[in-house]
Formats: structure tokens, C-alpha cells, sequence
């Protein structure tokens, strides 16, 4: 959530930078909020001089009743004053709801610096890491590889529909294996806590990390029986929703910063927006798995811990041996509560293409605002944390660049070093 404040004190600028975003329809319905800023204004007005008067006309009253003279003049006017005033903080109440609720619907605000663009075209690339393979025998894709391995996404439609992918044997262990590493990274060398966290979370923990109320047609709804009283619950669609809000609602010691949590859990996306892409293999899929990272940072470290998380998804795909490379992404295609993001993409042969598996974003005091989290800084101050999140890394695009990058011959596939503990030390998977 924005800060009104800002709003109030430079609105014109607040609706350039959000302009850069390029959305079609304006964030911000400036001459309503216009109107209803004038409107608050003249009643907070209003309510002062009707306060002021009260207290005038009550002392008066006690004057008149202490000499024994008639104050029922006075005590009706009083009477009308408080019709007034109760009518005036009625009607405050009212337009102090619908501005908390504009402002629900507001992104970020894109970080000065960042490339200004209308969609991924406007992304610019950073660096790279890794050379490309080059292969001396046709490619197969990770569909074709997995399948004698226990990839199927037959079994998994006929359960549960499309995009939904059961896994047995071979391949059930690699991605098992591929999300144990990857805690193990982000908690021994990193320094993040393992969390478990739930699955199942309230509407106000969405709204704090900012997924409602604008993607609530992206979620999976649950309606919980056994209660007299149905409560509006979700799926996660990523673990930062949870991890982020394990802080809401406080008031944090300078000292407990920063925060870093990991959490290895599935996610659900009825990914709405995507029809028609990816439909072919685990890509794009209504349930996958990530290990996240969340940080909880002091106003001024958040910067740095943005390129620190970055550097640490990166660990995780040089130890896989995976080529790729990193984007800073424009305002156009930013998420909706990042100030600053980099997506990580990996190099997927079959594709002869990059494609994401890690996201990175400061988010800076945006969702704190949302959750009320703040810390008391060096001079003791009250201010909003700063919140970063990152996936360190999705467990399913990792076994598709797995895979695919180390894909032999006879169709097996080489497991990087640094993963073969987790497989019993096999160098190589095999139907």
C-alpha cells in the first residue's frame, strides 16, 4: 500500500511514476480522489469549528446554571451540534473506507532507476552466467525424458485436471532432492531459518502481501466445512504470503533485523491469465513447488539485501551447473507490490530459450504498510520495515533445466556433484 501521505503531498507525481507501469486503465481515479481528499478536508474543518463551538457553548451553559439562569437555548444548540457531528463522523468513516480502498488497488511504485518499459521487452539484461551445451545428438525435452522416469502428466489430468502432474520413481526422488538442496543452501550457507508454514491462509494475509484484492481470480478458494460460519480462505500461491506475514502486526527491535526465512512448499495458481501458454509439461503448472526466501530488512539495508538475494538464487543454479542469466525487469512488467525486481532465467535447450525461474523483488515498505509491521530504528523511531522476497528456486522449472541441460544419449541424466548426496550419490538417473 502506498503512503496517502505521499499522495496528499505530490500527487502528480505519484500518478507519473505509476503511468510508467503502462497499464491500460489508470491506477488511480485522480478527480475521485481528488473530491473526496476536498470533501475529508471540509469536514475535518467542519468538525473543528463544531468542537470549538460545543466547548464554548458548554461553558456557558455552566455559567448560566451556576447564577441560576435559563440555559435551554444553549443545551439545544448543543444538542444540534452533536446530530452534527455524529452525521460528519459517519460520513469521514465513509470516505476514509473508500480511499483505504483505492488505495488496496494501487501497485508499487516502480524505484527511481529502474528501465522504463511497456512489457518483457523493456527487461534489460545484466549479466550472464554458464555457456549453453552443445549438443551432439537430438534434444529431447523434459517431457519426452521424464516420462520413463515417472513424469505423468496423464495420471495427474485424470486426477485432477489439467496442468496438475503426478510423479513416481526416479523423478519423484530428483525433485525431492532438488528442494532439500536448495533449503540446505539457503539455511547452511545463506543464512535464512526453515520454516513450515501453512497452505491454507485468511483473506487479510493476502491482502497484507498484496495478492487480493486485485488477483483473487489467480487464487484457489476454499470453503471449509464443518462451521456455522464459512471462512473465506485460500491456497498459497507462493510461500512469501505466509513467511512475510509471520511479522504482521508488529512492532519489531532494531536489533531482530534482519529477518531471513525459507520455506519449501507447494503453490496454487489457477494462473487465469495464461490460457493457451505452456500448456505442454511442468512449465506452467496449477500446483508447483518452490523453496522461497523472505526478508525482513531496516529501511536502509534494503537494497543491498536485493542483490544478496539474487546472489543467492544464483548459487543454487551454478551448483546445478545450469547456464543462465539475470534481467532487471521494467516498470511494465513489474508485479504489483515490487519497487525493484530481477528475474532469474534458465537456460532450457529444447526451447533453445531462457526462461524464469526466479523472481527477486524489494518490495521496501509496500506490503509492511499492508500488514502494519514496523521497527524501532537506532534513535528509537517507529518507521515500516522493508520486505524482499525471492524463489531460491521453483523445484519444477529446476527439474525441467535439469533435465534437459544434462540429458545424455541414451536418455539419462547426469546429476550435477553438488546434488548427488541428496540421491544416494548416483551420477547418473536411469529409468
Amino acid at each position: 500500500m502506498l503512503d496517502l501521505t505521499l499522495l496528499r503531498r505530490d500527487l502528480a507525481a505519484v500518478v507519473a511514476r505509476l503511468e510508467t507501469r503502462k497499464n491500460p486503465q489508470p491506477f488511480l481515479d485522480v478527480d475521485r480522489f481528488t473530491a473526496l481528499e476536498g470533501e475529508r478536508k471540509a469536514l475535518q474543518m467542519r468538525t473543528e469549528e463544531l468542537q470549538a463551538r460545543r466547548n464554548a457553548l458548554s461553558k456557558q451553559i455552566g455559567m448560566k446554571k451556576g447564577k441560576g439562569e435559563d440555559a435551554s437555548a444553549e443545551m439545544a444548540e448543543v444538542g444540534g451540534i452533536g446530530d452534527a457531528q455524529k452525521a460528519g463522523a459517519e460520513r469521514l468513516e465513509a470516505i476514509q473506507s473508500e480511499l483505504a480502498s483505492m488505495l488496496m488497488s494501487i501497485p508499487n511504485l516502480p524505484q527511481e532507476g529502474v528501465p522504463v518499459g511497456a512489457d518483457e521487452s523493456g527487461n534489460v539484461e545484466v549479466r550472464r552466467w554458464g555457456t549453453p551445451r552443445s549438443f551432439d545428438f537430438t534434444v529431447k525435452d523434459h517431457v519426452d525424458l521424464g516420462a520413463p522416469l515417472g513424469l505423468d502428466f496423464e495420471t495427474g489430468a485424470k486426477l485432477s485436471g489439467s496442468r496438475f502432474t503426478f510423479m513416481k520413481g526416479p523423478a519423484a526422488r530428483l525433485h525431492r532432492a532438488l528442494a532439500q538442496f536448495m533449503l540446505d543452501v539457503q539455511t547452511t550457507e545463506h543464512g535464512y531459518t526453515e520454516c513450515y508454514t501453512p497452505y491454507i491462509v485468511n483473506r487479510e494475509v493476502l491482502e497484507g502481501t498484496g495478492q487480493l484484492p486485485k488477483f483473487k481470480e489467480d487464487m484457489f478458494w476454499v470453503l471449509r466445512g464443518g462451521d456455522d460460519q464459512q471462512a473465506e480462505q485460500y491456497l498459497i500461491s507462493t510461500s512469501e504470503i505466509s513467511l512475510t506475514n509471520s511479522v504482521r502486526e508488529q512492532i519489531l527491535a532494531a536489533d531482530q533485523l534482519p529477518i531471513k526465512l525459507t520455506a519449501h512448499s507447494p503453490c496454487f495458481r489457477s494462473e487465469a491469465g495464461s490460457a493457451g501458454r505452456d500448456t505442454r509439461g511442468l512449465i506452467r503448472q496449477h500446483q508447483f513447488d518452490k523453496v522461497e526466501m523472505v526478508q525482513i530488512v531496516a529501511a536502509d539495508q534494503s537494497d543491498a539485501a536485493l542483490e544478496d538475494m539474487v546472489g543467492h538464487a544464483e548459487a543454487i543454479l551454478q551448483k546445478l551447473e545450469l547456464p543462465y542469466r539475470v534481467l532487471t525487469l521494467c516498470t511494465g512488467d513489474m508485479g504489483f507490490g515490487a519497487a525493484k525486481t530481477y528475474d532469474l532465467e534458465v537456460w532450457v535447450p529444447a526451447q533453445n530459450t531462457f526462461r524464469e525461474i526466479s523472481s527477486c523483488s524489494n518490495c521496501e515498505a509496500f506490503q509492511a504498510r499492508r500488514m502494519l509491521t514496523r521497527y524501532k530504528n537506532a534513535q528509537g523511531k517507529t518507521e515500516m520495515v522493508h520486505t524482499l522476497n525471492g524463489s531460491g528456486l521453483a523445484v519444477g522449472r529446476a527439474l525441467v533445466a535439469v533435465l534437459e541441460n544434462h540429458q545424455q544419449p541414451d536418455g539419462s541424466i547426469r546429476i550435477p556433484a553438488a546434488l548427488r548426496p541428496y540421491l544416494g550419490g548416483l551420477e547418473l538417473l536411469k529409468a
